[in-house]
């Protein structure tokens, strides 16, 4: 298991996984919530502020929470129905 030890970049975890929760509870789709990570880590790595393993376990974890639907709960509280609009 990939772990962060580093504060600023558990901090990065956090708030990344919580923008993602949002963009779910707005039915956004999986591959959505990719572009958002890579434009927020790709924002990071500009930024230069992170050691370069520390950005690196970052990215592996990201990538590895982004593709496990058990990290996400559906907006109604149901996992069946994440990344699908619900018909009317």
């Amino acid at each position: 298991m990939t772990f962060l030890d580093n504060t600023a970049a558990i901090r990065h975890f956090q708030s990344l996984c919580d923008a993602c929760q949002e963009l779910i509870n707005q039915h956004h789709s999986q591959s959505e919530l990719r572009l958002y990570a890579d434009g927020y880590l790709h924002a990071l790595r500009k930024l230069d502020n992170l050691e370069r393993k520390d950005l690196e376990k970052l990215e592996n974890l990201i990538n590895r929470w982004i593709l496990d639907p058990s990290s996400f709960i559906g907006p109604d509280g149901d996992i069946n129905s994440l990344f699908f609009k619900k018909e009317s």
